[in-house]
């Protein structure tokens, strides 16, 4: 009995990932850090205290005593994964009604949410939109996670976008950061004071909550909920100036050629989502003038985009019968919940989607907007524009937005729009750590730096299929292999 209770503490340990606080000498491994990729070569990394404590390039170096070496085997070393868009309460392929009733599948997705993230490399994720901070600090309680920084919570205009989607008794709990226009009065419920929803207000709060950034959305609406109230260009001017004042980033759903524009227009430092509807001229097969000129001075401007192709590719899922047969599904997504996608239950936002439609014309009438976007990402890779990698996982309750998987997927639709290997890797390190503020800790392989780390197989400046070749994660130090991380392993 000793033994057996002897042997089972040593396989408990053998789970745990390396702690922290020793000294790791990564070598015989080939650095590619996005701050100069113009010069890739062999050299050696050494880890202290979840930091980067020195890199080394070329032969020769010696490992410090004391340190334990890990042998990259000529491997590539990249700095750890950001995806700049996501929303961590939400369960992919769920209603908000479905998730309280099937509890034991929320919450075996919940604990494995983190590993998800990691085992496609993410090791920091931006959450835009706050809706529940208990989400985020169990997330953070994981034994093993990818950082979390995110914006609070969100302001929408009252009884605008998204929260004008909810029923009207529902909605100003669900939002409470709501922005109140007096210009341009609209229904409140009792209790609700537009003195305390001002911009400068609702900055605060998500100043207050612990955000980098501020959320703010320029969408008239779709579907059943069309010509939903937006910002003005005042109004919007009070939320930058608040924003500049606590030096958080100003971010802008907008996904319309009006929405992009106003946010251009108005001072928006990011803007959350490509280009897909263009108005009056989504006709255009080719990219119109006036969206080259708005595009040429997002590019002059240096403002941050997120084209968040999963968005539109994502909904397809229901209607792509080898979705759910992919490789990376299991590895993200406990067994049940896999299982549980193929039911009829499951398959419940397909059916919404669809409205009686065939799946081959849900996936044709998908093909027109996800083109308007292949040409804006082509445009704005060839001019070398501040692409930021963004998932919006989950941006509706389909299952084809799974978290690290959805990533990866992102990664391969960028490639073939026009983006090259290198622009996916700055977009998804150094560009989203510059473009929220941390770039003094994260995005590239320097001393100073946090130990967020990958090792790969293969080179990712060859292919972004090279992201599916990591060997092994540090997470602020701690080293795990990726087998690990995927749902059910042991």
């Amino acid at each position: 009995m000793k033994f057996k209770a002897l042997l089972a503490g040593l396989l408990a340990l053998a789970l745990v990932p390396t702690a922290a606080a020793e000294a790791i000498w990564i070598t015989n491994v080939k650095l590619v850090s996005p701050e100069r990729l113009e010069r890739i070569e062999a050299g050696s990394v050494l880890v202290e205290n979840g930091r980067i404590a020195a890199v080394h390039r070329g032969p020769g170096a010696r490992m410090p005593a004391g340190a334990r070496r890990v042998d990259g085997k000529g491997g590539y070393l990249t700095p750890g994964l950001i995806d700049s868009h996501v929303h961590l309460h939400a369960v992919p392929g769920m209603s908000l009604e479905q998730a309280q009733e099937e509890r034991a599948l929320t919450e075996a997705y919940q604990r494995q949410l983190p590993r998800s993230f990691l085992y496609y490399g993410y090791t920091t994720v931006v959450d835009l939109a706050v809706a529940d901070m208990g989400v985020i600090e169990r997330f953070r309680a994981a034994p093993l996670h990818p950082e979390v920084v995110h914006c609070g919570p969100p302001l929408p205009m009252a009884n605008g976008y998204p929260m004008s989607f909810l029923p009207e008794a529902k909605r100003f709990a669900a939002f409470p950061n709501s922005v109140y226009d007096p210009a341009r009065p609209t229904s409140v419920p009792p209790g609700y004071r537009p003195e305390e929803h001002t911009p400068q207000a609702g900055v605060a709060r998500a100043k207050a909550a612990g955000g980098v950034c501020v959320k703010t959305h320029f969408e008239r609406g779709f579907g059943r909920e069309r010509n939903l109230p937006v910002w003005s260009p005042a109004l919007f001017a009070e939320v930058r100036g608040a924003a500049r004042a606590n030096r958080m980033a100003l971010v802008t759903h907008a996904n319309s050629f009006e929405g992009q524009r106003f946010a251009v227009e108005n001072g928006a430092d990011v803007l959350a989502h490509g280009m897909w509807h263009w108005g009056s001229l989504n006709g255009s097969k080719e990219l119109p003038d006036e969206i080259r000129a708005l595009l040429d001075r997002i590019v002059a401007a240096g403002i941050g985009y997120q084209p968040t192709m999963r968005v539109l590719v994502g909904l397809d899922a229901y209607f792509d019968r080898g979705y759910l047969r992919h490789p990376g599904v299991r590895k993200v997504v406990p067994k049940a919940l896999a299982d549980w996608y193929a039911t009829p239950g499951g398959q419940w936002f397909g059916e919404e989607l669809a409205e009686g439609h065939s799946h081959e014309e849900m996936l044709e009438a998908g093909q027109a907007p996800l083109r308007r976007l292949r040409q804006v990402i082509a445009y704005l890779a060839a001019r070398d524009a501040n692409l930021l990698f963004a998932t919006d996982t989950p941006s509706s309750p389909t299952y084809g937005n799974l978290p690290g998987l959805n990533g990866f997927l992102e990664m391969q639709h960028l490639a073939d729009a026009g983006m090259s290997p290198a622009q996916v890797l700055r977009a998804a390190t150094i560009g989203n750590a510059r473009a929220f503020g941390l770039l003094d800790r994260l995005g590239s392989i320097e001393p100073g730096k946090d130990a967020n780390l990958l090792l790969l197989r293969d080179s990712p400046l060859a292919s972004v299929q090279a992201w599916d070749s990591i060997v092994t994660l540090w997470v602020g130090g701690r080293q795990v292999e990726r087998a690990r991380l995927a749902a059910g392993a042991r």
